[in-house]
This record gives structure tokens, sequence and C-alpha cells, in this order.
């Protein structure tokens, strides 16, 4: 992922899904700002309706007004760079996990360091969530270990292995006590955090599964795949409360699908999902159809 860039301009043309590009007036394309990291930019979060938390090869945590551009506070405390940021959205925790090996926690109005450590893992850390009450943490490994945190004490609740379990992304079902994971071993499981243990499986897919993403509604799951030449490349919903089964498929990216997320709706929207890739494009979906935005 790239550096944000220079101070504010509006483009003129906007780039569909499929490749066109779209013609707008000023103030409907995107804003750009000036350079929030020293190097590229390896995970971004929502924190509050006009802050956002983004983490960077140059080893820091930015704090940013996204209307504004203007980086409101910067964290410095891991050795190496940062792979993943999280928060608990509209409060003032953020968490940060790095390939040192270790994850932090910030308050967004302390003046010095960290505010929690969870010390733990054995290889990068690549996955993290928060629950829904904001009193736990989960992180997960490439050391195919998943672990539980109190987030006050930093005290770890629960630690289990699965063998070749490479995390990817880890995300919390909104209101569940359960987290869903994606891993190198081509699957998409859903833990039990209660008991720190492997609920189910979702059938396994044909290549690395990269990213996930759990609706509002905690109804579907969604993931992405790497691939090549568009071979993988896909993003797949998954139906989380019933069958739990796959329920489509959204192709047309041909390089590695590196993120996916659900938009959220506004009350004459179509329900709608996002997908980025290396093939250097974002796609937007209509969640019901998979046709693209």
């Amino acid at each position: 992922m790239g550096k944000l860039q220079s101070k504010i301009s509006f483009h003129s043309t906007k780039y569909r899904a499929d490749g066109s590009v779209e013609k707008t007036g000023p103030g409907r394309g995107v804003q750009q700002h000036n350079p929030v990291h020293a190097d590229a930019v390896t995970s971004v979060a929502a924190l509050k309706a006009d802050l956002c938390v983004s983490g960077g090869k140059d080893k820091s945590v930015a704090v940013c007004n996204w209307r504004s551009g203007a980086v409101l506070r910067r964290f410095v405390g891991h050795e190496h760079e940062v792979t993943k940021v999280t928060c608990a959205f509209d409060s003032n925790r953020i968490f940060s996990a790095s390939r040192d090996k270790t994850v932090m926690m910030w308050e967004l109005h302390r003046t010095s360091g960290p505010s929690q450590h969870f010390p733990g893992h054995d290889l990068v850390v690549t996955g993290l969530a928060v629950s829904p009450d904001a009193t736990q943490l989960c992180t997960g490994s490439r050391d195919n270990t998943v672990c539980k945190w109190d987030i006050e004490t930093g005290g770890c609740l629960g630690r289990a292995a699965v063998s070749r379990n490479l995390v990817t992304h880890l995300c919390w079902v909104p209101g569940e006590p359960y987290v869903i994971q994606t891993s190198e071993d081509k699957t998409v499981k859903m833990w039990d955090s209660r008991e720190l243990r492997v609920a189910h499986t979702f059938p396994g897919k044909q290549h690395i599964q990269t990213c996930c993403d759990v609706s509002q509604d905690g109804r579907y799951v969604l993931s992405s795949s790497s691939g090549f030449a568009g071979e993988g490349c896909e993003a797949t919903l998954w139906d989380l409360r019933q069958t739990r089964s796959r329920v489509r498929e959204y192709r047309g990216h041909f390089q590695t699908t590196t993120s996916c997320v659900f938009l959220p709706r506004g009350p004459a929207l179509a329900p709608s999902i996002a997908t980025s890739s290396y093939d250097s494009k974002v796609k937007v979906w209509d969640q019901d159809t998979a046709g693209k935005g």
C-alpha cells in the first residue's frame, strides 16, 4: 500500500470497478493529504467518525483526521514494521501488532508510551480483533496460535495452537463470542472465544485466504483469496447463522485480493462490499448479485 500523498486535491476523474473512467466535478473526487508515514502503510482502521488509525513500515502508528488530513497523534514503540492496527470504534484505545512479535495498546490522549503490552507470540503477529464489549483482545500469529487477552490487565486468558494455522486476519462477530479467522492453510475458521476452540471450519478454498470481515448484522462472513492471473483472487461470501455454506463469489481481480470489507449501508442503498487487490484496483460489488458498481 502506498503513502498518503500531497496536499488536499480533488481529482476530476473517478475510476470505476470495470476499469473505465467517470468524469466528476470538484468535491466528488478523492481527497489526498500530506504523507503520514515515512514508508508504506500496512494497515488502517476507523477509530471515530472523523478519525482513522494507520500503521506503517516505519514502525509507527498514526491517528489522523481524514477530513483535514491533520495528524493528531503518532505512537512509536515497535522495533519493526507494524503489521496490523485495530480499535473498538468510537473509543480511545488503539491496538497495534508488529513483526517484532509484540502487541501494544495505546491511549488516544496518553502522552507517553503504550498503556499495555501483550507478549507471548513466537513469530510475527498478523491478526488483531477486539471483543464487542472492548474487554478482550484476540491475537493471531504465524506461529500457528491464537491468544485471548484481558485488555485491562494484559493477562493471557488462553492460547490455542492448530497445526499449519498461519493466521492472516482476525475479526470479531458483532454481539457474539465468536471470532472469524483466515489462514494460509486456505480455510476460514470460527473460534468460540469462551473456550478458545475452533467451533467451525468453512470448506477449504484453492488458495490462501488473506482477509476476512463480518457484516454488522452478524449474518455473513466475507473472505478474500490469493491468486495470480485471475486464478483465485476472488472474495467469498459465507452464511454464518444457518447453513454456514458458501453463498456466492465475487470474481474480477487478476492478482491476489488482499482485503475485503462490508460497506456501511444507507437507507436507500443495496448492501455492498469492497475488495482491493495487488492488481492496483479497488472494486465495489453488489452483495446480493455480485455485480460491480
